[in-house]
């Protein structure tokens, strides 16, 4: 063989190993694929193309003149999923610790504008103890130049950030950016400084896990939107994860083929009981209106009083946000709210309709709401909606109280298409509490105060909570039966379409952050 040719293989070679045999093997105890294996699953076979295998640091400091590994920590490059074309970078923890240099740097961010210019899907693959410290500001400013271009393609590429290892101080900044957030049990964290810092800061003793694990984000912070077992698992999110969006912001996800059969829905006749107080499982309402099996919730265990997730109607990919009565009775709260508008604003930059089930009794109550800015943060959710130009359709299932009832997609804030179920009440307030108000004098003053509030509270119903005035009014666009229900939303869906919408001349608004 040609002497250039074996060095070149030799240097390929080398550059697979990582950081050698025997921190791969420790990679594969801690239960973790390598980089190149993650990156191998993630992608079809054969479809990947490196980017700077050859690179190494150029650091002279601290003895690293000594230590030299081809890539330098970090796999870059390009690939297919489903055929779709992906960038993809996954860092390598057996080399450095994945730690982040300079040149490690250079590498994502060369993938980053390729992918801006190009209009694909970014997927950075997080395994890293953090900034090199052996190269001070130069890998401080290696961060910076990733969030700032994390910044400029938000809106225009997918990001998705999937945390399978450590990923702890300044590097936690670029997944926060990203568009979603996977995390991996047991074996993944996230946070701004250790355990060993809070404990020297604050005194509080807390492990890794406690602090930024996996479950912390997902129940806790909402910072992570899927979490997943295992590393093959976490993959398999990301590949579901791009089925249900494009490839940019001036594409739509493709239509899965579907022929159009009985779209009636039976079940969904009987899920809203009687009784309006008691609960039910909207799960159940979402079930019955999209494609089987098609739901792929998201933040699931996270500010659980709100449901939001991607499902499929009629093959179309739309975007799902629903109260849901089984937690604090459906009432937005600041959590749920935050939730909400975060959803909603990343499917109306990527061209995904928006479907809203509504039963919602008002705003959570109390002190804990009002001083943690239920005002502010419940009107992000109302200004995502607004600004919204996707299709819209709300489908009213019971209660649509108060300001949440404007808040939660209704006709006022530019909804396309409004339906209510017979079962919908839409009003200030519920008839007990409405009464209560309205008719104290008289309930005071009668022979029987329970009972005539009971009277007051009936005739207040008989008014104004039921979905029939809201339609005299054209605030509802048509009352449906329940079982119904799909087959007008694939209807509507389809009628929307080409919607297309003429907004203000605006740099840009003044969200309430």
């Amino acid at each position: 063989m040609d002497s250039r040719k074996k060095i070149l293989n030799e240097k390929i070679a080398a550059a697979y190993l990582g950081g050698g045999k025997k921190r791969i093997e420790i990679q594969h105890l801690k239960k973790k694929l390598t980089a190149r294996e993650r990156i191998a699953y993630l992608l079809d076979e054969d479809s990947f193309e490196e980017m700077g295998i050859l690179v190494t640091h150029r650091s002279n400091d601290f003895g690293m003149e000594k230590q030299h590994f081809y890539g330098d920590g970090v796999v870059t490059g390009y690939g297919t999923i489903c055929g779709r074309l992906v960038y993809v970078f996954a860092q390598d923890f057996t080399v450095f610790g994945g730690s982040l240099s300079e040149t490690h740097a250079e590498k994502i961010c060369k993938i980053m504008d390729q992918a801006l210019k190009v209009g694909a899907p970014l997927i950075g693959l997080n395994d890293s103890g953090g900034a090199r410290i052996q190269e001070g500001v130069r890998s401080l400013g290696g961060y910076a130049d990733i969030f700032y271009r994390n910044v400029q393609a938000s809106g225009v590429i997918p990001q998705l950030s999937a945390i399978m290892g450590p990923c702890a101080g300044g590097s936690v900044y670029s997944p926060a950016i990203t568009d979603f957030t996977l995390m991996v049990e047991n074996t993944s964290y996230m946070f701004v400084t250790g355990p060993n810092v809070v404990k020297t800061v604050t005194n509080e003793e807390v492990t890794s896990e406690e602090l930024g694990g996996a479950n912390t984000h997902a129940t806790k912070s909402g910072v992570t939107h899927i979490t997943s077992a295992n590393d093959v698992e976490c993959l398999e999110h990301i590949k579901k994860l791009l089925s249900y969006i494009p490839q940019n912001n001036k594409e739509t996800t493709k239509k899965i083929p579907y022929e159009l059969g009985d779209e009636l829905r039976i079940d969904l006749e009987n899920i809203v009981p009687e009784n309006s107080n008691k609960a039910y499982d909207m799960h159940g309402v979402i079930k019955g209106i999209i494609d089987k099996d098609s739901f792929f919730e998201i933040q699931e265990s996270f500010a659980k009083n709100i449901i939001v997730g991607f499902a499929r109607i009629a093959g179309r990919s739309v975007g799902i946000v629903a109260n849901q009565p089984m937690q604090l009775a459906g009432c937005l709260d600041v959590d749920s709210s935050i939730k909400g508008a975060r959803f909603t604003r990343f499917c109306d930059c990527f061209n995904i309709p928006l479907l809203v089930l509504v039963d919602v009794p008002g705003f959570l109550p109390g002190t804990n709401q009002e001083w943690n800015g239920i005002i502010k943060n419940g009107a992000k959710l109302l200004y995502a909606l607004s600004e919204a130009t996707v299709p819209r359709i709300t489908v009213i299932t019971r209660k649509a109280y108060g300001g949440a009832y404007d808040v939660m997609n209704s006709k006022h804030i530019g909804a396309d298409m409004n339906f209510a179920w017979p079962t919908a009440e839409i009003a200030v307030m519920g008839a007990k509490g409405a009464a209560e108000i309205i008719f104290k004098n008289e309930i005071n003053a009668a022979e029987n105060p329970d009972e005539k509030w009971k009277e007051k509270e009936a005739e207040y119903a008989s008014k104004f909570t039921d979905p029939y005035g809201a339609a005299e009014r054209g605030f509802i666009d048509e009352v449906i039966h329940p079982k119904n229900t799909r087959r007008k939303l694939i209807k509507a869906f389809q009628m929307l379409e080409g919607k297309t919408v003429i907004t203000p001349n605006k740099k840009h608004g003044n969200i309430p952050l």
